[in-house]
């Protein structure tokens, strides 16, 4: 009855990731978003992050976005580094992101 490795371990500096790009319209868009924790030990480090994007709850809502050119998108990167929340927002998987860290 101990406390599990993981959570008595700190969070420690992230990095969070936002790709935007231009949809059908032009309209500058969220492609995804992803976090990772950055690596602490020396040396060179590679990372892949998955990204997702939020996405409409209702078919209404999915077009009025389509049809507006503005889609879900969080305001706060705090939601994507916490997770805390996250598990009632609808997301979709996008694809992912190769990160190379060279620690001194």
């Amino acid at each position: 009855a101990g406390v599990p490795l993981t959570a008595a371990l700190p969070a420690g500096p992230q990095i969070v990731v936002s790709v935007y790009g231009p949809d059908v319209f032009g309209n500058d868009v969220v492609r995804g978003y992803g976090a990772v924790h950055v690596p602490i030990e020396p040396g060179r480090h590679i990372r892949i992050l998955p990204m997702f994007v939020p996405e409409s709850t209702s078919r209404l809502q999915q077009f009025t976005s389509w049809f507006t050119g503005r889609r879900p998108e969080f305001t706060d990167p705090r939601v994507v580094a916490q997770g805390e929340g996250r598990e009632v927002t609808r997301v979709r998987s996008q694809g992912f992101v190769t990160i190379s860290f060279n620690v001194v």
